[in-house]
C-alpha cells in the first residue's frame, strides 16, 4: 500500500512536469513533495536520528558495531583471506560445472556497481569539508571493519539461495531470513524476510534509481545547459531496460565492463594528480592522523571527524544494509564461503581505494583553506564546515580539487557521473527485482511488471524534484540494514561453521585449483 502511494505521487509529478501544467508546475509540485514529507517525515526522522545529545546517527553506529563484532568473531577473516579472495576472483578455483548464472568477477563487479557511485564522489567531499582531513583515517578503518560484514552476508546469502531448473538463482537476505531461522527452528524469519523485500524495493526506486537519474541529469546539465529532465531520464531508461530486460548474465556482462572502466578511469586520474604532487604525500598523510586523533580545531574536533568518516564508510560501502548479498547469491560455486571471501574486497576497492583517492586529492590540493598562523582548518561564516578555496562543497569541491591539475576534468566527472549512475540503477533494479519476486513470485510477466515500473522510476527521478521521496527511499535502504544485521546476529555461528570446514579443506590439498 504505501509503495502505491508512492507510484501515485511520483506519478502525480510526472505529469505535472509536462508544458501543458508550466504554470502550475512549481505550486503544486511543492504540494506534493510537502505532502509526500509529512506522511514519511516521522519514518525518516527516526532512522537518521542521532544519539541523543550527538550528532551521530544511530543507524552509523548499528553498522559500524556490527562490523566490529564480525571482525573479532571471525578472527580477522578481511586480513587472514585476502590473497585467497584475489585468487578466487581471478577464478583460480572456479569449477565451471557449479551451479549458478555469474562467474566470481561478475558477481564482485555487480555489487560493486551498485556501491560504487556518487557517495564515492560527492559524499567523501562532504566529510572531509565538515570533519577535515582526519574523517579519512576513521573512513578508511570503518571500511576495513565493514569488509567482515560483507564476508558474512554474502556466505549465507550463496548458502541459502534458491537454485532452479533453468539455471537461475535467487538469494539474498530474504532467503536467509526465512530459510535460515527455520533451519535453526527460530521464530520470525518470514517476518523479517518480508519486512526486508518491502524496504528493498522502495530503496530500489527512490535511492537506486529516481536519486542517481536526477544527479546524472543535473551534472549532463550543468555542462551542455538547461534542458528538460524527461529527455535525460527517456535515455537512460531505454538503455537500462535494454540491460534488465536480459536479466542478471546481462546485467553482468555489462557491470563486468562498465565498472572497471569507471574505476580505473577515475583512480588513475586521482593518481596523476597525487604524483604531481608528490612532494605533498607526506604532509597530507600528516594531516590525516593528525586530524584523526586532535581534529585540527574542524567543526566537532575529533568526534566530528569520527562521525564523518564512519557516516561515509557506512553510506558508501553499505556492509551490512544486505544488498549486496542478492547479486554474490548468483556466482557460480558450490562453496558458499568463497563468495564470502570474494565479496570482503567490495567495501575495500570502495572505501580504502577510491573514497581515500578522492580525500587525498581534496586534500593534497590544499582546497581547504588553513590559517596560517595557528595551522589548524579556517570554518566558514556558518561555522558548519571548513572553509574551501571557492566555497565550494560535495561535487562540486571534487570538481574543484581535480579541475586544480586538470581544466577538462569537469567532463570527466560528467562521464564519470553518468556512468557510475548507470551501474547503480541496473545493479538496483535487480535488487528490487529479486524482492519483488520474492513477494509476488518467480515469473517472466511479474519480473517484466516490475523491469516496466523501473523504467518509469527513471524517467520520474530525472524529471522532478523529489527530495522528500529521495530522502525516504535512503532510510529505506538503511532500514534494510536494521533487518538485516539483526538476522546476521542469530546466523553468524552457520558462516563459522562454513569457514572452518573450508579452512580445513585447503589446508588438506581438498580445495583445489582449476586449469582453464
Amino acid at each position: 500500500m504505501r509503495m502505491l502511494k508512492q507510484l501515485g505521487a511520483s506519478m502525480a509529478a510526472a505529469i505535472v512536469a509536462s508544458p501543458a501544467f508550466a504554470q502550475e508546475a512549481p505550486g503544486l509540485d511543492e504540494k506534493i513533495n510537502q505532502t509526500f514529507a509529512n506522511l514519511t517525515g516521522p519514518f525518516v526522522s527516526f532512522i537518521f536520528a542521532p544519539f541523543p545529545g550527538t550528532s551521530f546517527p544511530w543507524i552509523v553506529m548499528w553498522l559500524v558495531i556490527a562490523a566490529t563484532v564480525f571482525t573479532l568473531y571471525f578472527a580477522f577473516v578481511q586480513m587472514r583471506f585476502f590473497g585467497h579472495a584475489i585468487s578466487l576472483v581471478k577464478g583460480d578455483y572456479s569449477d565451471p560445472n557449479d551451479a549458478g548464472e555469474v562467474s566470481h568477477f561478475q558477481a564482485l563487479a555487480t555489487a560493486l556497481s551498485g556501491t560504487v557511485g556518487l557517495g564515492n564522489i560527492a559524499g567523501v567531499a562532504v566529510a572531509v569539508g565538515i570533519g577535515g582531513p582526519g574523517a579519512t583515517f576513521w573512513m578508511i578503518l570503518a571500511g576495513l571493519l565493514g569488509m567482515a560484514s560483507k564476508f558474512t552476508e554474502c556466505t549465507l546469502g550463496v548458502k541459502y539461495r534458491n537454485e532452479y531448473e533453468d539455471g537461475t538463482v535467487s538469494g539474498g537476505p530474504m532467503y536467509y531470513m526465512s530459510k535460515g531461522f527455520n533451519e535453526l527452528g527460530l521464530p520470525g524469519g518470514k517476518i523479517l524476510a518480508v519486512l526486508f523485500s518491502i524496504f528493498c524495493i522502495l530503496g530500489a526506486l527512490g535511492g537506486g534509481n529516481m536519486f542517481q537519474a536526477n544527479q546524472a541529469h543535473q551534472q549532463i546539465a550543468g555542462i551542455v545547459g538547461d534542458y528538460p529532465g524527461w529527455i535525460t531520464g527517456l535515455v537512460f531508461a531505454a538503455v537500462v531496460f535494454m540491460v534488465i530486460v536480459g536479466g542478471l548474465k546481462s546485467i553482468a556482462r555489462v557491470t563486468e565492463k562498465v565498472v572497471p572502466f569507471m574505476g580505473i578511469l577515475y583512480v588513475l586520474t586521482a593518481l596523476v594528480i597525487i604524483l604531481m604532487n608528490a612532494d605533498m604525500i607526506g604532509w597530507a598523510f600528516g594531516q590525516i592522523f593528525a586530524g584523526a586523533f586532535t581534529g585540527l580545531g574542524v567543526a566537532g574536533g575529533m568526534v566530528g571527524a569520527l562521525i564523518q568518516g564512519f557516516k561515509r564508510a557506512a553510506f558508501s560501502n553499505e556492509a551490512g544494509v544486505g544488498s549486496a548479498a542478492i547479486a554474490h547469491s548468483a556466482v557460480r560455486t558450490k562453496e558458499p564461503i568463497t563468495e564470502g571471501f570474494v565479496s570482503l574486497l567490495e567495501p575495500f576497492i570502495d572505501t580504502v581505494v577510491i573514497c581515500t583517492m578522492t580525500a587525498l586529492v581534496i586534500i593534497i590540493t590544499q582546497q581547504l583553506i588553513i590559517d596560517p598562523e595557528t595551522g589548524n582548518y579556517m570554518l566558514n561564516e556558518a561555522g558548519t564546515a571548513i572553509a574551501t578555496v571557492d566555497g565550494n562543497s560535495g561535487v562540486s569541491l571534487t570538481s574543484a580539487a581535480f579541475g586544480s591539475a586538470f581544466s577538462f576534468f569537469p567532463y570527466i566527472l560528467a562521464v564519470a557521473v553518468i556512468l557510475f549512475a548507470f551501474s547503480t540503477m541496473i545493479s538496483w533494479s535487480y535488487y528490487g527485482l529479486k524482492a519483488w519476486t520474492y513477494l509476488f513470485g518467480e515469473g517472466h510477466t511479474k519480473e517484466l511488471v516490475f523491469k516496466i515500473i523501473f523504467c518509469i522510476f527513471v524517467v520520474i527521478g530525472a524529471a522532478a524534484n523529489l527530495g522528500p521521496v529521495i530522502d525516504f527511499s535512503d532510510a529505506a535502504i538503511f532500514a534494510m540494514a536494521v533487518v538485516n544485521v539483526f538476522a546476521l546476529y542469530f546466523l553468524m555461528k552457520v558462516v563459522r561453521q562454513e569457514l572452518a570446514s573450508y579452512s580445513e579443506r585447503l589446508k588438506t590439498g581438498e580445495i583445489r585449483k582449476f586449469e582453464h
